[in-house]
């Protein structure tokens, strides 16, 4: 049950950044791009969008996401809601007048997730930005040809994990995903997630 309410707080919290925040967004500004905050994520662009301790933030308001549709909050925001549908095939399955699920510990659980990443990914490249983007719903940089981020669950593992992923595929034991490398969060504590990014980086650099 726990596993269920996660993904569909996740899958919830998909939509919600597709449908409310990134495609308005695309709309007015032609970019997707959104950020990681303390408490959620954020556009990059305007309009100022948030999602904020399970709430939407926009000027003049705050409003809570749970048993909301996407199109309830984008009319309370004063923005026209669904995905940027040109832009890329696949969109996470949420229609616009769906009801979204978020639960305050699957919530904190991605929080926590998407926090971690986003700090590990600046202090191992510090030049870079991460970005949360909307299409995978992951937060990653890319750095000589090799992707680096942390997911917060998919289709390939139902848990937030940390994953580097080469361009060029790579062999060897480190290597024990279909993209690359993928490790849980939960067994990346404290800086294990630096060590696991740093390791990744080292063994990408042999081409195998």
């Amino acid at each position: 049950m726990i596993a269920d309410l996660y993904a569909l707080t996740r899958v919830s919290l998909h939509g919600f950044a597709e449908i409310v925040l990134a495609g308005p967004q695309y709309r007015r500004t032609s970019e997707i791009a959104l950020r990681v905050t303390p408490h959620g994520f954020a556009t990059t662009t305007a309009p100022a969008l948030a999602l904020d301790r399970g709430h939407l933030v926009f000027d003049g308001g705050r409003v809570e996401i749970d048993g909301r549709s996407c199109a309830e909050l984008a009319a309370a925001a004063g923005v026209e809601p669904g995905p940027p549908w040109d832009l890329y095939p696949e969109h996470a399955e949420v229609t616009v007048d769906q009801l979204l699920r978020v639960e305050p510990a699957c919530l904190g659980t991605f929080v926590e997730a998407m926090s971690r990443g986003d700090a590990a990914l600046r202090r191992f490249a510090p030049a870079e930005n991460p970005i949360l983007w909307p299409e995978h719903f992951d937060v990653g940089i890319s750095l000589d040809q090799v992707n680096y981020g942390v997911s917060p669950g998919d289709g390939y593992s139902a848990e937030p994990y940390a994953y580097v992923g080469p361009w060029t595929p790579r062999s060897g034991e480190f290597w024990n995903a279909p993209f690359g490398a993928a490790r849980p969060m939960r067994e990346l504590p404290g800086d294990a997630l630096d060590a696991f990014l740093a390791e990744g980086r080292g063994r990408a650099r042999d081409p195998g």
